[in-house]
């Protein structure tokens, strides 16, 4: 999968400039961000970018700022060397999970659970916010014996843990060719054998097959359009955690839910990225 970097850059570029800028491309199917000292990179799969303008970025349009925007192709090249130079180097979310590279070299000590990625243009790498707070839950969830789905599974790593952590079986689907490769090269890696991947969006759920988890860091607009789906596929007493979305977006998060008779356990928060949790009833 090709992909496009958009470079924008915003004056004055301050925190709240890039968060709507984010929260706004976000929506329009963007899928990973990089902040800079002038503004911030975007990136977005080839096949559906379209030149930004006031009507698909409305912030554009906004009079305290001024922005100047290009874009480039980005090579065929080998991501996992760029990523070891420049950007992907191990993390431990809570103290115990350590989430690192075949290429980076094994810690002498190392917490409970070790998830090693192949950092390839599939995102979900333990650096975003979302997907640190998703393995936060997991950290805190008794999985032993469950059936998780892992929506928008992307590297693979969220249900990588749930097998550590004793699940039974997990499904992790994306609609991306390119992060279904890459999940399963991880699962390899990490020797898995209990995590099937599919290359599908939420239609392919029906009630045939029901998940004691739920795990879906996608983002706003696919979420709520999602959880209907969720609940078809989700046995009764159900956990569902969900994450990609800002503090702003959480009321509508609710409102679904609510109509879905969940009942919300509790949030958390990351430079306002925020993570949900609820119960089916």
């Amino acid at each position: 999968m090709k992909y496009k970097k958009i470079i924008i850059k915003i004056t004055p570029a301050d925190e709240t400039a890039r968060e709507i800028v984010i929260a706004q491309l976000s929506e329009i199917g963007y899928d990973s961000f990089m902040e800079i000292e002038e503004g911030l990179e975007a990136y977005i799969q080839e096949d559906i970018f379209s030149p930004l303008n006031g009507e698909l970025l409305p912030f554009l349009n906004a009079a305290d700022y001024k922005f100047e925007i290009s874009a480039e192709d980005l090579e065929e090249k080998n991501w996992n060397e760029e990523w070891e130079k420049n950007y992907f180097k191990p993390i431990v979310i809570s103290d115990q999970c350590l989430v690192r590279s075949p290429f980076h070299e094994k810690p002498d000590i190392t917490p409970r659970y070790e998830i090693l990625i192949e950092p390839k243009m599939a995102f979900g790498t333990g650096y975003h916010e979302t997907t640190s707070l998703m393995i936060q839950y997991l950290l805190e969830t008794e999985s032993t014996d469950t059936e998780v789905l892992d929506m928008g599974c992307g590297t693979g790593i969220l249900g990588i843990l749930a097998a550590m952590r004793g699940a039974k079986s997990i499904l992790g689907i994306d609609i991306d060719k390119w992060a279904v490769e890459n999940a399963i090269e991880n699962i390899n890696i990490n020797n898995i054998s209990n995590m099937q991947v599919q290359m599908a969006d939420a239609s392919f759920l029906d009630q045939s097959r029901k998940f004691d988890i739920i795990l879906a860091n996608i983002n706003r607009n696919i979420l709520l359009e999602d959880m209907p789906r969720y609940d078809l596929t989700s046995k009764s007493g159900a956990q569902i955690f969900m994450s990609g979305f800002y503090r702003e977006d959480l009321p509508k998060i609710d409102a679904v839910a609510s109509q879905l008779n969940w009942q919300q356990i509790s949030v958390k928060e990351q430079n306002n990225w925020m993570a949900v949790s609820y119960r089916k009833k």
